[in-house]
């Protein structure tokens, strides 16, 4: 199994199937698409959850229903060590984080906490455990901080300077050092920003855009519109972190990181604009409140190394996304909300 190359479905099928798989962070848009999919393929997956979110999609969808589930916090070294030795954790998924800007300017230490000593805690327990043979870390674009070139490629270096930021730099560093100094099979992903059904932060200009529109109301954006950033469809993130894990044969990869985005940035305005092109309010107009703070002006990135090395390229135009996107807002806000 370990020498195949995975090229057709049923080459993905035969790759998962029965493969113990652990997801943190299951519940979030990323996490629960990708054990959806995990779970379809046959794989053996295991879900770390610290807090029960019946709106998750993972809930929703009844996938939780399909998964073996341990109820713990990352953090909690504990946990995490009787995680990999008892369920024999063969690939690990850690996508556990806290990811809103704003919470992170608020409340700095539970961010920091979470994402980095969350990390080496994970890490530290599937040093432990020994017998992992992919480890994929999500990190982010958000990694590399302000550069005044763009867009980032893997190369540029990681300088994050707000809470958030800071807490992906740090955390992607960790993950790189524990692959460089204990060879553990452990690779970086850096993405754009992520949207899709069942993202429940209704602060991200997608879903807050398409909740407001689906109700008629004004959309708010933060900034004075002019950030531009790269936007890519979950869809197409769960196959580049499902293509990153089988290409890292034998050691495959091990101590790297890649970029997975859709290349294209937008603008927030372009982005709510492209929203409301989509929605039954074609008229509305946005508030803009021109008062976000301690955010980049711009980040997106160059994904070449993942087309070059993995073959992998985003699916879905960013059209194609959206209407997939507002298709489900559409489908379930109202449940979200009863």
């Amino acid at each position: 199994m370990e020498s195949m190359v995975v090229k057709t479905i049923e080459q993905r099928k035969n790759f998962w199937r029965d493969r113990p798989t652990l997801v943190t962070g299951c519940t979030g848009i990323l996490g629960s698409w990708l054990t959806k999919t995990l779970v379809d393929l046959g794989a053996d997956v295991v879900g770390l959850i610290r807090d029960w979110i019946p709106q998750s999609e993972l809930v929703r969808s009844g996938t939780v229903e399909r998964i073996k589930t341990v109820c713990g916090d990352i953090r909690d070294s504990d946990v995490m060590n009787r995680l990999f030795s008892e369920y024999e954790v063969d690939s690990c998924f850690h996508l556990a984080a806290q990811t809103i800007v704003g919470i992170a300017n608020r409340m700095p230490v539970s961010t920091l906490e979470t994402n980095i000593q969350g990390t080496w805690t994970v890490l530290e327990a599937a040093r432990q455990w020994g017998a992992s043979k992919r480890i994929i870390v999500a990190s982010s674009d958000k990694a590399y901080g302000d550069h005044k070139v763009l867009p980032y490629d893997e190369t540029a270096p990681l300088q994050g300077q707000h809470p958030y930021d800071v807490s992906k730099s740090c955390a992607d560093l960790i993950a790189l050092s524990y692959a460089h100094t204990y060879g553990l099979p452990i690779a970086v992903t850096r993405c754009g920003n992520l949207y899709g059904g069942g993202d429940l932060n209704w602060n991200r200009i997608v879903p807050g855009t398409m909740r407001a529109v689906l109700r008629g109301e004004r959309p708010i954006i933060r900034s004075d519109g002019s950030p531009r950033r790269d936007y890519v469809y979950v869809l197409d993130i769960v196959d580049a972190y499902l293509t990153l894990a089988e290409a890292m044969l034998n050691g495959e990869h091990s101590g790297e990181a890649f970029n997975f985005g859709l290349d294209q940035p937008k603008s927030a305005l372009e982005m709510v604009k492209e929203i409301i092109a989509l929605s039954p309010e074609l008229a509305i107009e946005p508030v803009v409140l021109g008062n976000a703070s301690n955010e980049i002006q711009d980040q997106y990135l160059n994904s070449d190394k993942a087309h070059r090395l993995l073959g992998w390229q985003a699916q879905h135009t960013l059209a194609e996304g959206l209407s997939e996107t507002m298709n489900w807002y559409s489908q379930h806000i109202g449940l979200l909300e009863a």
